[in-house]
């Protein structure tokens, strides 16, 4: 059912202010009509009280914006869908990625933030969210509850370096196709954004496939590098942990994942140049995340000026101004008050 509220234009604070102001010169004119007509020194008359009075006291409720506010599952959305992929192979645990501070994060933390920043860079976008590791994984289909892509993020899983088979940065591209193209047949003028969000190791064997396919689909995208190139120690770590547990902050040999050839903790890096390239490979860009570099301002310049109404499952509140009848009474009255102006201004001719 439809309910009634006020919600200020101006706000709480400046249209509280100001109609709180409206109601002092209202109730100051009763007190000094009262005061002037039994000093005998005023002909103003009662109706001219009432109509000040009136006039003062519908200009303050107009300023609190009555509204009413009704239950709604359409929703207009930015016709931009921003595909999110995370890698989330277990050298994303290791800790040497800065995010906007000097403070040394894990790597899965920083493209937390990322993500953060993204949704936050594309209000009324719609999103898809996609994990990969030794495989891409669709875990968040295209929609424009950017919360559920956050969510999705906080609760990230490294894949577990026991049954890791080295990463393959080509893993998300049967995925992304796949995701892409569905997006871009369901809705063909929208403009399709990607960000891949990786360490850029490519520790596999098998030479990496091209990223050049995604072409098609997309309109911009980015390759967002976390970690450092001088590399850390990679933690262990077990099914189902996000960071790595206890191991990312231990010096313990056993919890780290060790180099067969020198039986000493292996080393990751960050590798800049699979980045690149396949920001090349798709005609995107290339963003390192660090210190003084986030992705709040790595906004594409292909995000698209149209809109389209959507139905969305979460219901949600409308809430509709309804002004005009208290308006259509202030010009009534405004148009009394000039008519007895009138009057007496020809009556003192």
């Amino acid at each position: 059912m439809n309910g009634f509220t006020f919600s200020p234009t101006l706000g709480w604070v400046a249209g509280g202010l100001l109609a709180g102001l409206l109601t002092v010169l209202a109730v100051a004119e009763i007190v000094q009509f009262a005061r002037r007509r039994k000093a005998g020194a005023s002909d103003e008359t009662v109706a001219a009280c009432i109509r000040r009075t009136l006039m003062m006291l519908v200009a303050a409720v107009m300023v609190l914006t009555p509204s009413v506010v009704a239950p709604t599952t359409s929703r207009a959305i930015n016709a931009t869908d921003v595909i999110l992929a995370v890698d989330v192979t277990g050298s994303m645990a290791v800790t040497d990625a800065r995010y906007g501070s000097g403070e040394a994060i894990s790597r899965i933390d920083a493209a937390r933030k990322a993500v953060h920043d993204v949704t936050d860079a594309y209000p009324d976008a719609s999103f898809a969210a996609i994990r990969f590791g030794a495989s891409g994984t669709l875990d968040v289909p295209l929609t424009p509850d950017a919360p559920a892509i956050d969510n999705w993020a906080d609760t990230l899983t490294l894949e577990s370096t026991s049954v890791s088979a080295g990463s393959s940065l080509d893993a998300p591209i049967d995925q992304l196709l796949i995701t892409a193209k569905s997006i871009r047949e369901a809705h063909p003028d929208d403009a399709i954004v990607l960000y891949l969000i990786s360490d850029g190791e490519q520790t596999s064997d098998k030479t990496r496939r091209t990223f050049s396919s995604l072409r098609r689909y997309l309109d911009d995208g980015f390759t967002v590098g976390v970690g450092s190139t001088e590399g850390g120690r990679i933690p262990a770590i077990a099914d189902g942990v996000s960071t790595g547990g206890s191991a990312a902050g231990s010096d313990t040999a056993d919890q780290w994942i060790l180099d067969p050839d020198t039986g000493e903790p292996g080393i990751s890096k960050m590798d800049e140049k699979n980045l690149k390239d396949i920001a090349d490979e798709i005609s995107g860009t290339y963003v390192k995340l660090g210190e003084a570099q986030t992705l709040a301002d790595a906004v594409s310049s292909k995000v698209s000026d149209q809109w389209r109404v959507t139905s969305t499952v979460k219901e949600r509140t409308r809430t509709t101004p309804v002004v005009w009848p208290l308006a259509i009474v202030l010009v009534l009255l405004l148009a009394w008050e000039l008519g007895a102006w009138i009057v007496t201004s020809r009556r003192l001719l």
